[in-house]
């Protein structure tokens, strides 16, 4: 007898009754999930097309070791340093070629409004194979980029620009410019759009700044040489005024950068966290408004012999029914509203669902129910029977 009781009990979903009983505030505790999984998962896609528009450039630079100066923080702020530094490089064993790059802000003017916006433009020797964009690296884009005052435009830019029609002239700087080409780029948080042009041309954009002084050495190494050992070799040969990365380590660089050093990496951090705190809040609300509703139905629990841990388990199997069933529909709006950010920007907010993001948002709303179920339910366990139905 005493076996098939616990049997018994076992198979009563008693969980799931209490939450259905009152199915409006079922759907009310659904909505609240959703709410808070919604929230983290649009903070974490803004933490993510942060990370992902402020490096990916850097997949497009035909480097393995880059040469920056100490004082620069990221691409759009960069510090000049000698051109020297370069070839000094080039004669260290295994550095295959040495090119140089070149950055700053040009006023760019929309042919239509008149209005002009700063625009980031690179500077390359077009003999270089700098970018592996396949754009940019044909005999006649090579030839179009040697001609004075013209210039490659990033396809991805934003719209306020104007027109991007290969042919179009306007001004930059207040200077006649010519569009004769186009690529894929991006321009991240920084820029909202990008020019690429030769050495030559930006030179004269940018006089009296002289080509000896570079923002970015980009060093191509010999196939199947260590990095990391010519990375060394050249940190024992070079002045202090460059510091030098791998690939890897820049482009960790500039995620650290935008992630602990701005404000926009704060927020969005900062969002997920207040959103997890939110939706506890919301869970816990319903929970312990459901235990004080039932105190007595708990109170009888305790009285006819059941543990605290017994209580304990169904409020937590509650917690995470409610995590479960809240977590689907936030998932389904995040993925609507991750496809709505792409394409509303065009691709320059890359807002993509990844897997990683998926498992840790689902761990983190369970923890989140969790954690409400565990703080609500020290009432149904304390409560003294005899004091209930006193």
């Amino acid at each position: 007898m005493r076996l098939s009781w616990r049997r018994s009990r076992r198979r009563i979903p008693l969980a799931w009754y209490n939450l259905r009983h009152e199915r409006s505030r079922l759907l009310v505790a659904i909505a609240g999930v959703a709410f808070a999984v919604l929230l983290m998962f649009m903070n974490l896609g803004f933490l993510g097309a942060l990370i992902n528009t402020t490096t990916n450039f850097y997949d497009q630079f035909n480097g393995d070791i880059f040469l920056v100066s100490p004082q620069s923080l990221e691409i759009s702020s960069t510090k000049a340093f000698p051109r020297q530094r370069l070839y000094q490089a080039a004669g260290i064993e295994g550095v295959q070629r040495a090119m140089p790059l070149y950055a700053e802000y040009a006023l760019w003017k929309n042919p239509e409004t008149q209005i002009s916006r700063a625009m980031f433009v690179y500077g390359f020797n077009p003999s270089d194979p700098v970018f592996l964009m396949p754009e940019l690296n044909t005999d006649a884009a090579r030839q179009a980029l040697q001609q004075p005052n013209t210039t490659f435009i990033d396809r991805r830019s934003r719209p306020e620009f104007g027109p991007q029609t290969i042919g179009l002239e306007t001004e930059a700087d207040r200077r006649r410019i010519t569009i004769v080409g186009q690529y894929a780029l991006g321009g991240g948080f920084a820029a909202d759009g990008t020019l690429i042009m030769s050495d030559q041309n930006f030179r004269r954009y940018f006089a009296p700044r002289p080509l000896t002084q570079i923002n970015l050495g980009l060093l191509l190494l010999d196939p199947g040489t260590d990095a990391q050992r010519v990375q060394a070799t050249l940190r024992s040969r070079l002045p202090a005024d460059v510091n030098l990365y791998t690939k890897a380590e820049i482009v960790r660089k500039e995620s650290q950068f935008w992630i602990q050093t701005t404000s926009i990496g704060f927020i969005f951090g900062l969002g997920v966290l207040v959103s997890f705190i939110v939706g506890t809040v919301i869970v816990y609300q319903i929970l312990y408004t459901d235990i004080r509703d039932h105190l007595r139905e708990y109170a009888t629990l305790k009285a006819i012999g059941y543990s605290g841990g017994y209580l304990f388990k169904v409020v937590l199997h509650e917690a995470v029914i409610l995590a479960l069933l809240g977590y689907v529909p936030g998932l389904i709006l995040a993925l609507g509203l991750y496809a709505l950010a792409d394409n509303a920007t065009a691709g320059t907010l890359p807002m993509q669902m990844t897997l990683f993001r998926v498992v840790f948002v689902l761990a983190l709303t369970i923890t989140m129910c969790s954690l409400s179920g565990l703080i609500s339910v020290r009432k149904a366990v304390t409560t003294d029977p005899a004091a209930v139905f006193a």
